[in-house]
């Protein structure tokens, strides 16, 4: 699991590459955590390059989602894969986290 985050005019980037799983998912956590200390986040992941994830990384991405709505922030999920997004529709992580 790789997380890249950069930040450009306000806004935060994060790409996502390969999987989160429980071998990875603290170390995932520890990576999120200054997105939820921002004070205005507007974020978005990038998941062209998340293969899996786990209920674990689930539980981080409500987490986030959650962190970010509480500060009226923005948080967006893009180019998911099919197989990553049929873990969130079938969850119903996709009526809580906006995924273009």
């Amino acid at each position: 699991m790789e997380v890249t985050i950069s930040k450009e005019g306000g806004k935060t980037f994060v790409s996502l590459t390969g999987r989160i799983d429980t071998t990875n998912a603290e170390k995932f956590q520890q990576d999120i955590v200054p997105l939820m200390e921002d004070p205005n986040p507007d974020i978005t992941l990038d998941c062209t390059n998340l293969e899996y994830t786990s209920s674990l990384g689930l539980r981080m991405f409500l987490m986030l989602q959650k962190s970010v709505m509480s500060k009226g922030g923005s948080l967006v999920m893009k180019e998911m894969r099919p197989q990553v997004k049929e873990v969130f529709d079938i969850t119903g992580f996709s009526n809580i986290i906006k995924i273009l």
